[in-house]
């Protein structure tokens, strides 16, 4: 028997419960692992509080994302003793996620953590940071070079904090917008430039262009944001959308694709291929100084994870939050 959090249905309310489980509760996978480390994230929060439709089926453990220990393998790529990280592929939402001691996962699904990381080091960055880096990759790869300006938006968030931390490092110029101007020193002690004030990008307007701004921008956000955005983006410029807290949808127009030929990318940490997983993985050893994570991190037990899952839909959560799952 171990501990797992598992969100139960009760008529049409989700109800997530603390308990102790057997193993014959997890199914589908040739790897089993022993969990030191998950972390919460904004879909763990709407799984967990029953906001939209991220759960296909209950009951299920939920958790996008875990590291821990190979205690037994049927797969010919790992061995007992081996260190993993397991990110998306719809833990969580079809499959039972992270957040439990013990999780059975399938070896397509998992990477072997990099020498130079360990299990907590890869979950304090986590599914959010492995989207920050995709991100990144993206930007370079769309001709965005240091020494360019670069917005994040939700930057007080997992994914903006490592963000705005990572092209920092990198030598960008970051602009981070927040709804929270508390946090502006925490922000510029990450790399960040300037703190932008949320509604100065949360304001829609009517105007076809705006005047060029970024040379290219990773956004959390969506919605009205997102449209702003790209009106503000310079030619050949490129926008990451790897978020929707300000909406699902957005309205824009043609002219900033046909006049200033921006690109507009969108980030799938879910389903992304090993080896580009792999790629980000190392990066993310490489670029990502160890010491803002001393900043962006809280640690929680399993039981707060509801608790923090709440705080996070209200926007009331700074950067990371590690569930350590060792106790």
């Amino acid at each position: 028997m171990f501990k797992a959090l598992v969100l139960e249905l009760v008529g049409e309310t989700v109800v997530p419960v603390v308990k102790e489980i057997a193993e014959s509760f997890l199914t589908d996978g040739d790897l089993l692992v022993r969990v030191h480390y998950s972390t919460v994230n904004y879909k763990d929060g709407m799984a967990i509080t029953g906001t939209g439709k991220i759960v296909r089926s209950y009951p299920i453990i939920p958790g996008v994302d875990l590291a821990g220990e190979v205690v037994e393998s049927q797969s010919s790529t790992f061995k007992t003793g081996d260190m993993v990280v397991v990110t998306g592929f719809r833990m969580g939402e079809l499959y039972n996620g992270g957040l439990s001691q013990m999780a059975r996962v399938r070896s397509q699904w998992a990477i072997k953590i990099p020498p130079s990381l360990s299990t907590k080091r890869v979950m304090e960055i986590g599914t959010a940071g492995l989207t920050s880096m995709l991100s990144v990759l993206t930007l370079e790869e769309h001709g965005t070079v240091p020494g360019a300006d670069v917005l994040v938006t939700g930057a007080a968030g997992g994914v903006g904090s490592i963000a705005v931390a990572i092209l920092a490092k990198l030598g960008y110029n970051v602009s981070a917008s927040t709804g929270r101007s508390s946090e502006e020193r925490y922000l510029k002690s990450l790399g960040a430039s300037e703190v932008i004030e949320r509604y100065q990008l949360s304001e829609a307007v009517s105007r076809p262009l705006l005047s060029e701004r970024w040379n290219g921008a990773i956004d959390t956000v969506g919605g009205t944001t997102l449209s702003n955005i790209l009106l503000q983006i310079r030619y050949g410029g490129c926008v990451t959308s790897v978020g929707l807290a300000g909406g699902a949808n957005f309205s824009t127009n043609v002219y900033p694709f046909l006049v200033r030929a921006i690109n507009l990318v969108g980030i799938d940490s879910v389903m992304t291929t090993l080896p580009r997983r792999e790629l980000a993985w190392n990066r993310l050893g490489e670029d990502l100084d160890p010491k803002y994570l001393e900043s962006m991190v809280s640690y929680v037990a399993l039981d707060d994870v509801v608790s923090v899952a709440e705080k996070i839909m209200n926007g009331k959560v700074r950067g990371r939050t590690v569930v350590d799952l060792t106790q």
